[in-house]
């Protein structure tokens, strides 16, 4: 009975670890019942397969793609050749969109180290501002800007590389068209 009373939350609360943990556990939840929109989590990637959005980093969840539950990597290294074929497939995929004539960026063909990566580089975006011009008949320019608007920096200023949340953009798309 004695080791049930100390998970006694008042108890708990005196202790420097336990309320650290606690403190966290309530943040986390608060950042991410903040982070819910209508349609999805800005902390998750989300499955776009439409021509006119964005698409995201490949999820490595299986069976269903972006399943929080299922977070892992594929456990491929880079020289691990299932990995070079599937990379070969779906830059292949890309390019038979119209898009031969430009390098395709890493993160469009590969997947995060959770699989669950909700944010592009600038160069993913800019690689299907053409393809969501064309899906949504719009400038290309008008795409650009909104790519543009949506790119967040370095974290601090130094940590990370500029990247760009897809839903966030897309939901600005489909303000921007909504018009």
């Amino acid at each position: 009975m004695a080791s049930f009373a100390k998970l006694d939350p008042r108890i708990q609360v005196r202790n420097p670890v336990m309320f650290a943990v606690y403190l966290g556990s309530i943040l986390t939840t608060v950042l991410w019942m903040n982070s819910l929109v209508a349609i999805g989590s800005e902390l998750v990637g989300q499955n776009f397969t439409k021509p006119e959005y964005f698409w995201g980093r490949l999820s490595a969840t299986q069976p269903v793609p972006y399943n929080a539950a299922a977070s892992s990597g594929s456990n491929f290294g880079p020289l691990h050749p299932e990995l070079k074929d599937a990379v070969e497939m779906r830059i292949e995929s890309l390019r038979t969109q119209g898009r031969e004539e430009r390098d395709v960026p890493v993160d469009l063909v590969t997947s995060s180290a959770s699989g669950l990566d909700p944010h592009i580089s600038p160069a993913a975006a800019e690689f299907q501002v053409p393809r969501i011009a064309k899906g949504r008949r719009i400038s290309e320019e008008t795409v650009r800007q909104l790519v543009h608007q949506h790119t967040q920096g370095r974290q601090f200023g130094v940590l990370g590389e500029p990247r760009i949340n897809v839903l966030q953009l897309n939901l600005a798309l489909d303000q921007k068209t909504a018009k």
